[in-house]
């Protein structure tokens, strides 16, 4: 249940809508098996398999987009392609060209794709209605445009602004190492990566290991700073930061289930306890974040 890597955005303020005008909205853009010609599908589906497309608690709500994409690769593309280009030279006797090797490589590839394996990936979405957060579970940006590109399909205007700070993430995780401490409410784990801002971009990375104060110390002064810095929060959740502000690797401490018994619980109520609990610890945890990097700035309207 737990997401594993955030992607921030900021939900405008003035944004209201029920849930049942959001699954309307969402509806429009419902999940359907791609044709067999198609190499890539997406549409929303229900993140908690009970047919809802909106998943709501206490003013949380939980999307999940699913992309169906045929796997279908290029070696295999390459191969049929060149096979199919040497029965037609070996046909009109000269080699085909530029242009007529490009169609052949369409041809081959529309012949191939109604027999590709489809592949489906989920990606979920957390819109925090009271503290006006829209969090998406990616770690890639690629896989966050999706999410981002099918919303503004059915809501317009977008609700969704980027996230940014006072202080930028690499100027703020680079103090924290020179002062050898992080801001309230926060401690350094054990995974550093410093990188150079010049042209060569040099970059020293400590994982599983904690660097010497001097040594930190020696690279800030070449001229490096910190793009990836692993943390830990309230002795609650450990993540780490990088210098886009996004937060990877997401991890729910044991103090969080300590104590908890689900075992009287079916899997609808274990799944609204555990999102109740991720959505409330997640919440906190940006917020002291946001603190931690100076506040939020202002970058136009709301």
């Amino acid at each position: 249940m737990w997401f594993k890597n955030l992607k921030v955005f900021r939900l405008s303020p003035a944004w209201q809508l029920s849930v049942q005008d959001l699954e309307a909205k969402l509806e429009k853009q419902l999940f359907q098996p791609g044709n067999r010609s198609d190499m890539q599908n997406m549409g929303w589906v229900s993140p908690g398999n009970n047919g809802a497309l909106v998943h709501a608690l206490n003013g949380q709500y939980l999307l999940a987009l699913r992309v169906e994409k045929k796997l279908l690769p290029a070696t295999v593309i390459n191969q049929f392609t060149k096979e199919k280009a040497q029965e037609i030279e070996e046909q009109q006797g000269y080699r085909p060209g530029r242009k007529q090797l490009k169609e052949i490589k369409e041809q081959v590839t529309e012949e191939l794709l109604p027999k590709a394996f489809s592949i489906f990936r989920d990606t979920k979405v957390w819109i925090d209605t009271r503290n006006h957060w829209l969090i998406i579970d990616a770690a890639a940006a690629a896989k966050s445009d999706e999410v981002i590109g099918m919303l503004a399909k059915v809501l317009d205007p977008l609700p969704v602004q980027s996230l940014f700070t006072e202080l930028s993430p690499s100027a703020a995780m680079t103090e924290w190492l020179l002062q050898d401490e992080a801001p309230a409410n926060f401690s350094i784990d054990q995974d550093v990566e410093l990188r150079s801002s010049a042209e060569n971009r040099a970059t020293v990375r400590y994982v599983r290991q904690t660097p010497e104060k001097e040594d930190v110390t020696k690279h800030i002064e070449a001229g490096k700073q910190c793009t990836r810095l692993a943390l830990t929060w309230a002795d609650r959740v450990s993540f780490i930061l990088n210098e886009s502000l996004d937060i990877k690797r997401v991890a729910p401490l044991d103090i969080l289930t300590e104590g908890s018994d689900f075992s009287n619980m079916d899997d609808a109520e274990r799944f609204d306890a555990d999102m109740t609990l991720m959505c409330a610890e997640l919440a906190n945890l940006l917020d002291d974040l946001v603190g931690a990097l100076g506040g939020e700035k202002k970058v136009g309207p709301q």
